[in-house]
């Protein structure tokens, strides 16, 4: 790389990271990464700009980080000559491009709005990705941007998905990709499994006697059995509005990132990472207007739709309230890893958030009883304390 290449990226590098510049995710977990994951000397940098200029022939002017996310992928902004790119890097061995650009043509097929790829280089790990902005549905729904016309934009997109994400999945084999894995018992579980450990052993140092650890087992079969109920479509796992970008038009809004570990699985599941999401709340009542409207979306199609809108608006509520308890179980599991596997504390503010999700679910439905018991009695008054003492140890380190 010549000197003046390597001064581009310096000055790019030091700029966003003053300005803070993003493409998704953002929040203070983007903030965590240890040193040695982004830095001025990365190798990976030079192999990103080698790549772009030598094997791509586009004159790099400067590469600024776009963002991280929970993995170790991450993404920069490439300013070229031509136009503005983002790429992604995710280093072999750690990371694999494969199933992204598996889920990647078959959403782009179906007509949803995401990151067009331009070049890939598998072997490397690295993607030249359509720029879809610096515009987080999450920054403009806290702004205060209209919530009925953000939502409805993405409730289109996933009702597109979801039925002909059901009825196409053949077609993946055209472009040579295996049909997506179904979300199964071992998936379910597994997930599941990470709240008592990380959550409630690690973070809320919480002993659990053998008829809690019994009564949590009764309730995670309950769920699965209730998840494996529901009709199975295309589930982006994480559709939620730090994975949602707003777009201009003529686009379809909105850009939808982060789908790479897709699979075959609950027809409430992306529907209540977008309405419980872990990032930002509604009140009930909005939130039974948007599911109610979404299950008419499927109706209204007939066929694949009435298919997965079960027999009645309670039934689908019911599906959509269980699934939510499943997956925000998972996710109080996942954000404490984040922190004290891998030292990304900016996702424990978020908890509270969750953990009422799964409270405000349980209450409602009598099989859930002993875990709302269990966690008005033993979980509710920790968290906040086990907050605090992790941003007391961040503060004195």
């Amino acid at each position: 790389m010549l000197a003046n290449d390597a001064n581009a990226i310096q000055i790019g590098l030091e700029r966003s990271m003053k300005a803070g510049i993003i493409m998704a995710p953002h929040s203070e977990a983007d903030r965590d990464l240890p040193r040695s994951h982004m830095g001025e000397t990365d190798a990976r940098l030079a192999l990103i700009h080698e790549w772009l200029s030598r094997a791509l022939h586009r004159r790099v002017l400067r590469l600024e980080p776009a963002s991280s996310d929970a993995s170790f992928r991450r993404y920069f902004r490439a300013f070229c000559e031509d136009g503005t790119y983002v790429v992604m890097d995710a280093p072999p061995g750690r990371e694999d491009v494969r199933p992204y650009l598996k889920v990647s043509g078959f959403l782009e097929a179906l007509g949803v709005h995401v990151p067009h790829v331009h070049a890939c280089d598998a072997e490397r790990g690295l993607l030249l990705l359509e720029d879809l902005g610096t515009t987080l549905y999450l920054e403009r729904l806290e702004a205060g941007d209209d919530p009925e016309r953000l939502y409805g934009d993405a409730l289109d997109s996933l009702a597109l998905i979801q039925l002909c994400g059901r009825s196409h999945q053949a077609e993946l084999a055209p472009y040579g990709r295996a049909e997506l894995a179904p979300y199964g018992r071992a998936e379910l579980a597994r997930e599941m499994s990470l709240m008592p450990e990380w959550f409630l052993g690690r973070h809320l140092a919480l002993e659990r006697s053998d008829a809690e650890q019994g009564m949590l087992a009764q309730a995670f079969e309950f769920l699965i059995t209730e998840a494996l109920a529901q009709p199975a479509v295309f589930v982006h796992r994480d559709y939620h509005a730090r994975n949602l970008m707003v777009v201009p038009a003529p686009a379809r809004n909105p850009g939808i990132i982060d789908f790479q570990d897709a699979l075959r699985g609950p027809v409430g599941y992306d529907l209540v990472s977008l309405l419980k999401d872990c990032y930002i709340a509604w009140p009930r009542e909005r939130v039974v207007g948007w599911v109610s409207a979404h299950r008419a979306r499927l109706l209204a199609a007939g066929g694949a739709g009435a298919a997965v809108a079960g027999e009645s608006e309670e039934q689908f509520l019911r599906w959509f309230d269980l699934i939510g308890v499943q997956r925000h179980i998972k996710v109080l599991g996942i954000f404490c890893r984040l922190w004290y596997r891998d030292d990304k504390a900016g996702y424990l503010p978020d908890l509270p958030r969750t953990l009422d999700y799964v409270r405000d679910a349980c209450a409602r439905y009598a099989e859930l009883g002993s875990l709302a018991d269990f966690l008005e009695r033993r979980v509710v008054a920790q968290l906040p304390l086990a907050n605090a003492r992790v941003a007391a140890q961040r503060a004195h380190p």
